[in-house]
């Protein structure tokens, strides 16, 4: 990081962004100031709802209707901002502020190859031959590490991985050199080894071209790596704004204590995470499936042997006989799990760690019987998961998901109860007259009001739509439980009351819990295994402490390498 020249570049001050709604004013940024001097890295962190990032679509200019700014400055190099007509703040955006944003296909075009969108973007703002967009292009996919950019600069964005697509897009950002970068989640949904190096590549760009950032995020850990100040947000305030190793380190406010005291890293392995560590007090209701047959805690209960997936697109039969004789090429396979045994014993809880392509998903998948294995068998305690032949389905309610993005599992249409009920009415766990008071039993042991049956999902936060799919997999009273990232892009806070639930409801109903997640610091405090996976292998597998405390594979130690950590104060 460089040191930060006098006067600042970006001045805001007592900035408010209101928005109109039914209940009156939702004041979503109020009152906030803060300055950003040339070459400097702000983070400002906070939770979903804080404000940060209509901080960021303030400055930028971005706020739609009915969204507007009711008073304060934001001044860049001592213009002022607020107020300027359209075309002059869109002669500023992109050229001397840019933006990226957490989802790179809000800035690429899907129809467009990545050329002509780098070429769009040149002639916004100058004046530029297509033979000279295209030279910019390519360098400017090279700038940010995009391996063989003469012929990426012709692929479409869903020829990219999510690393890349947002590489490409802080390319674009960069193009004519801005002097304001503003950083909305980049690399929330990433990796963590891309993760690693989009950090580093942005630590270098701003070190070789004198760039300011504002780094906006709820990730405490990739701040401290990469800010020089961190403002903390809460409600539309900044509640604490100074040098990153001493906010961090030594908080001063009690909400940036808490935000910390909420990461697994701040807890002994297994321990309840201080925020939230008591969300949910009910019990579960008894369980009313067979319990006679299972073998005891700690004996290998679900047995993965040698289990193959492939994916290959279907061919129809003239296509069938035009590749036996030579016309076309056979199509590609994609072989996402090859061969992996894997023992979850009864009680446990197994990691499954891996960058996306690795195939934990897919493995989970299998082990859950919802896709059926290629080659090998899946079994429960003794019994096969799946049924044998050609319509294969899963013959067992005893496993069951919790799915990473609970909006898009959960039925839109359906009321709560009614979802939580579908499953166990139909496997007769429940009668239709029991049902009401087992939904409500079930709501009220993942710390939810039990009246909230008759609502829809839309009707639910992030946080509480996760529990809500919790309490439907648990519903099915089985004895293991795939939960596939089912705390990914959570806020810290709604994080550790995920991670308390799963804590106190494995310990209540003896679950055995296989546990997917790129989150190697929340694997480390929920599991007692871990099993690392590359390119569809299981290359390291042992007791969690053990695999982090001394790996043994390469790509393991790269892993645990990437891992942002949060500065540890001086004794």
């Amino acid at each position: 990081m460089t040191a930060a020249p006098l006067g600042p570049l970006l001045e805001v001050t007592n900035l408010k962004t209101w928005f109109p709604s039914a209940r009156g004013e939702v004041k979503a940024v109020d009152g906030v100031s803060f300055s950003v001097a040339p070459g400097e890295v702000l983070g400002l962190v906070g939770e979903s709802g804080s404000g940060k990032s209509i901080t960021g679509f303030s400055i930028i200019g971005l706020i739609d209707e009915p969204g507007r700014i009711v008073e304060g400055s934001i001044r860049l190099e001592g213009r002022e901002l607020i107020g300027l007509p359209s075309h002059e703040l869109r002669a500023i955006r992109g050229k001397t502020i840019s933006m990226v944003f957490q989802d790179p296909m809000m800035t690429l075009n899907p129809v467009l190859s990545i050329g002509t969108q780098i070429k769009l973007a040149l002639e916004a703002h100058e004046k530029i031959s297509a033979a000279d967009a295209r030279e910019r292009a390519v360098k400017a996919l090279a700038q940010v590490r995009i391996a063989e950019p003469e012929q990426k600069v012709d692929f479409f964005p869903h020829q990219f991985s999510g690393g890349m697509r947002q590489r490409v897009a802080i390319a674009i950002a960069l193009l004519h050199r801005p002097k304001l970068i503003i950083c909305d989640e980049p690399t929330t949904a990433l990796d963590v080894s891309v993760q690693a190096e989009i950090l580093a590549e942005m630590k270098e760009l701003v070190a070789a071209l004198g760039t300011a950032l504002i780094w906006i995020s709820h990730d405490l850990a990739v701040v401290s790596s990469l800010a020089d100040r961190v403002a903390v947000m809460r409600h539309g305030h900044i509640v604490e704004l100074g040098p990153a190793f001493g906010v961090l380190t030594k908080p001063q406010h009690e909400y940036t204590k808490a935000l910390l005291d909420a990461l697994p890293s701040r807890a002994k392995p297994g321990q309840l995470l201080l925020r939230g560590a008591g969300i949910a007090d009910a019990a579960p209701p008894p369980r009313k499936s067979a319990t006679a047959d299972l073998p005891p805690l700690g004996s290998p209960y679900l047995v993965i042997d040698n289990a193959v997936k492939r994916f290959q697109k279907p061919m129809g039969f003239f296509k069938e006989i035009a590749i036996k004789s030579g016309i076309f090429r056979p199509l590609p396979v994609v072989q996402a799990v090859d061969g992996v045994s894997i023992t979850l014993k009864r009680g446990e809880v197994l990691g499954l760690v891996g960058e996306s392509g690795s195939g934990k998903s897919t493995l989970g998948r299998v082990a859950a019987g919802i896709a059926v294995p290629t080659s090998g068998s899946v079994r429960l305690n003794g019994k096969p998961v799946m049924s044998e032949g050609r319509g294969a389905r899963k013959i067992t309610t005893r496993i069951q998901t919790i799915f990473q993005d609970p909006f898009a599992s959960l039925n839109g249409r359906m009321r709560i109860g009614d979802i939580l009920a579908e499953g166990p009415l139909a496997h007769r766990l429940v009668t239709r007259a029991e049902a009401p008071d087992y939904v409500r039993q079930w709501l009220a042991a993942v710390g939810l009001d039990p009246t909230f049956a008759n609502r829809f999902p839309h009707q639910f936060s992030g946080g509480q739509r996760q529990r809500i799919a919790i309490a439907r997999a648990l519903a099915m009273q089985p004895d293991v439980v795939v939960c596939d990232e089912p705390v990914a892009s959570l806020d810290v806070s709604i994080q550790a009351q995920i991670i308390n639930l799963l804590i106190r409801l494995r310990a209540e109903l003896d679950l055995s819990l296989i546990f997917i997640s790129h989150d190697l610091s929340i694997v480390r405090h929920l599991c007692d295994r871990v099993a690392i996976m590359y390119r569809g292998r299981i290359v390291e597998e042992g007791e969690a402490g053990t695999i982090y405390d001394n790996p043994q594979h390469d790509y393991t130690k790269r892993l645990l390498a990437a891992v942002p950590v949060l500065p540890q104060a001086a004794e």
